[in-house]
C-alpha cells in the first residue's frame, strides 16, 4: 500500500511513518484550507494508532483518555517504533477508568438531590450537566461497528485489529472509524448520557468527607402480572416466581385489584481499577414479573445505585466497633433512602404496553454474596461466631453434620424478640434495628440468597476439593501427586482447561474453570487407590469418593434446571 501526498502530487510514500514525516514539514508551507484540515484530522488519527501500537506509550495514552486528540505530535520523528506490530493491552475495564475518576474527584454539594450523570466524560469533572445535548456517530461506518462490537462482545484488542485492517485496506484518505476501541466506547457513553441520569442524597460525614448515595430513579419493564398455578407433566411444578408460594401467598394479602410486582436486589462491593484501591457498590434491580431467560439480559437489570464505602482514618478506627456499626449503619439507611419510596401504602401505578395498572412492590429475593448476606441480615460477619449463619440458628459445632432433624431457622420474629431483650449476641445478631424488618412480605433471613457462582462453583466445589486433598493427605501423601499427574496427563480438547500444575494454583481458578474441573474429577479420583495399607482409622473407600463426585455432578445439573417438579424437589432432599 502507498500513500501520496495532497500537496505534493509527485512525492509517493511506501509507510506510513515515512508519509506522516513529510507532511508534518509540508504542512508548514501550506495556508490553512479545508483540504489542511482534512490532512490535520489524518496525521491525528495515523499517530494515535502508532502511539497505540507502541508497547511502551501505553500507560501515557491510558493516563490522558480525555485530553485532546493529537496526543505523540512530540515525539522523535524517526523513532522506528512506529512500525511495530504488537498486542494491544485493554484500555478499559468494565467500569472504565474515567467512571471511577468521576467518582472519586467530584466536588459533591449538600444540597439537595439533584441530576447527575454517571458518564460524562470532560476535562472538568465538577462541571457536571443535568441535560446532555443529543450525541451521534460521525457516519454510518463508525455506528457499524459499534453495533459489531456490541452484538458480538468484542474484545478491545479484537476491535482495535479490525480498525487497524480497515485503515490499510480502504485506500481511504480519512478512516471514518475510531482511533481505537477506548474512543469508540467513550462515544457511546456520551451518547447515553440521555437515558444514564442519576441522583445524589447524602447518607452521612464522616472524619469530614461526604458520604453520597448516587442511584438511578427509573424502573419500567414488561410484567406478568399474576400467580399462575404452573404444572408440568401432570404435577404441580416452579419454573418463575410467579409460580412459587411466595408469589401466591403475597398476591392473596394484596387489596382487591391491585398486582404485585416482585423486586429482585443484586448487590456486590467491587473493585473499579485493576490495582484493586478503588471500589464501589452498586446495588442492581431486577423485576421477577420477567421471565428468568429474559430477566438475565443486561437491559432487564437496572442500577439502583451506589452505596457510600466508609473510609477510617487508621487501622486502628477500621477494627473498632463503633466504625464497624456506623458501617453497617451506612448500609441499612442507604438501603431506607433507596427503597422506602416503592412501599407506599398506596401502592403505585406503572404503564404496562400502553395499560396503568395498581402494583404494590414487595421484596422477594435479594442474591448476594456471604458476607453481604450477614450485612443484609445483620449477623456476625466472622466464621468463628457462634452462630455463623444467617439463615439458620445452628452452632457452628455442628455446621458439618449432615443428620442435623431439629433446626431453627432465622425469621423477622425471633430475631426481634432477641433484638428488643438485647440477647442478640445469643445469636450472634448485630445491635442495629434491621431495616427489613418493616418491610412486609419479607423474611430478610430466608429471601438473601448467594448465587450460584458463589455458591456452588467458588463454594462448595472448591470446599469438596480442599476437603478430598485433606483426606488423601492423611490416607497417604503420595495420592495428591497422583491426582495432579492424572490431571496433568489429560490431552488437549476444544474448550477445555488444561490443568498442567494439576491442583496447586486451585485458590486462584476461576468459577469457569471449577466447571470443567468437575467434568472431570469423577474419572480422576476413580481407581485412585484400592487397601487401607497404612491403617488409616476412618478410612475411606475409593468407590465412596467417587460417588461423591457422581453424585455431586447429578445435583448440580440438577440445580440449573428450570422447571422443579414437587417430585424433583423430594427426589433433591433424599439424593443429595
Amino acid at each position: 500500500m502507498s500513500w501520496k501526498c495532497d500537496f505534493c502530487p509527485q512525492r509517493i510514500f511506501t509507510t506510513k511513518t515515512l508519509y506522516t514525516n513529510h507532511i508534518k514539514q509540508c504542512l508548514k508551507n501550506v495556508d490553512s484550507s479545508e483540504e489542511l484540515s482534512l490532512e490535520v484530522m489524518m496525521i491525528d488519527s495515523l499517530e494515535s494508532e502508532n502511539l497505540l501500537n507502541n508497547e511502551n506509550n501505553f500507560e501515557s495514552i491510558h493516563e490522558n483518555s480525555n485530553e485532546d486528540e493529537g496526543e505523540g505530535e512530540n515525539e522523535d520523528e524517526n523513532n522506528d517504533s512506529y512500525n511495530a506490530e504488537v498486542e494491544e493491552e485493554s484500555l478499559t475495564s468494565d467500569i472504565s477508568h474515567s467512571s471511577v475518576s468521576f467518582f472519586e474527584n467530584m466536588e459533591l454539594s449538600n444540597s439537595e438531590p439533584e441530576n447527575y450523570s454517571f458518564n460524562i466524560y470532560t476535562s472538568d469533572y465538577n462541571n457536571i450537566c443535568e441535560e446532555a445535548e443529543p450525541i451521534e456517530f460521525p457516519n454510518n461506518a463508525y455506528a457499524d461497528l459499534m453495533a459489531l462490537v456490541t452484538n458480538y462482545n468484542l474484545s478491545n484488542e479484537a476491535t482495535n485489529a479490525v480498525i487497524r485492517f480497515f485503515n490499510e485496506h480502504s485506500n481511504l484518505p480519512l478512516s471514518p472509524l475510531p482511533k481505537n476501541a477506548k474512543k469508540g466506547r467513550e462515544l457511546m457513553e456520551k451518547i447515553k448520557i440521555p437515558t444514564l441520569t442519576s441522583k445524589k442524597h447524602k447518607i452521612l460525614t464522616h472524619n469530614n468527607i461526604d458520604y453520597y448515595l448516587f442511584y438511578h430513579p427509573d424502573i419500567s419493564q414488561n410484567f406478568t402480572l399474576r400467580f399462575e398455578n404452573f404444572k408440568y407433566k401432570g404435577e404441580k411444578a416452579y419454573s418463575e416466581q410467579y409460580t412459587g408460594n411466595w408469589w401466591k401467598n403475597t398476591e392473596a394479602s394484596l387489596p382487591h385489584g391491585s398486582n404485585l410486582l416482585s423486586i429482585i436486589l443484586y448487590s456486590d462491593a467491587t473493585t473499579t481499577d485493576t490495582l484493586g484501591k478503588s471500589s464501589l457498590h452498586p446495588i442492581y434491580i431486577s423485576i421477577g414479573n420477567i421471565s428468568t431467560k429474559r430477566r438475565n439480559k443486561s437491559d432487564a437489570k437496572q442500577l439502583l445505585g451506589y452505596l457510600p464505602i466508609l473510609k477510617a482514618k487508621d487501622k486502628s478506627e477500621k477494627k473498632s466497633k463503633d466504625f464497624k456499626k456506623l458501617v453497617r449503619l451506612t448500609f441499612h439507611n442507604s438501603m431506607k433512602f433507596l427503597l422506602d419510596p416503592l412501599f407506599a401504602e398506596k401502592g403505585i401505578d406503572l404503564e404496562v404496553d400502553n395499560k396503568t395498572f395498581w402494583f404494590f412492590p414487595r421484596i422477594s429475593t435479594i442474591i448476594c454474596d456471604w458476607p453481604e448476606a450477614a450485612t443484609f441480615s445483620l449477623v456476625y460477619k466472622s466464621t468463628n461466631s457462634n452462630f455463623p449463619c444467617h439463615f439458620c440458628l445452628i452452632s457452628k459445632t455442628l455446621l458439618a453434620d449432615t443428620d442435623l432433624s431439629d433446626v431453627t431457622f432465622r425469621n423477622n420474629e425471633n430475631m426481634q424478640e432477641y433484638f428488643y431483650n438485647n440477647a442478640g449476641q445469643d445469636v450472634s445478631l448485630e445491635n442495629i434495628p434491621n431495616y427489613f424488618w418493616s418491610l412486609p412480605s419479607i423474611n430478610v433471613y430466608s429471601a438473601t440468597v448467594p448465587d450460584r457462582m458463589h455458591h456452588l462453583d467458588l463454594g462448595l466445589f472448591h470446599y469438596q476439593i480442599e476437603f478430598t486433598q485433606a483426606l488423601l493427605q492423611k490416607q497417604d501423601s503420595s495420592l495428591v501427586n497422583k491426582i495432579d499427574n492424572r490431571l496433568s496427563k489429560i490431552p488437549r480438547f476444544q474448550k477445555f482447561q488444561m490443568f498442567t500444575n494439576g491442583l496447586q494454583s486451585i485458590s486462584r481458578m476461576t468459577a469457569k474453570e471449577y466447571r470443567i474441573l468437575m467434568k472431570v474429577m469423577v474419572f480422576v479420583v476413580d481407581n485412585l487407590y484400592k487397601e487401607n495399607e497404612n491403617n488409616v482409622e476412618n478410612f475411606v473407600e475409593n468407590k465412596k469418593l467417587s460417588e461423591v463426585y457422581a453424585k455431586w455432578n447429578k445435583m448440580y445439573m440438577m440445580s440449573r434446571s428450570e422447571i422443579f417438579t414437587e417430585s424433583d424437589l423430594e427426589n433433591f432432599r433424599v439424593c443429595y
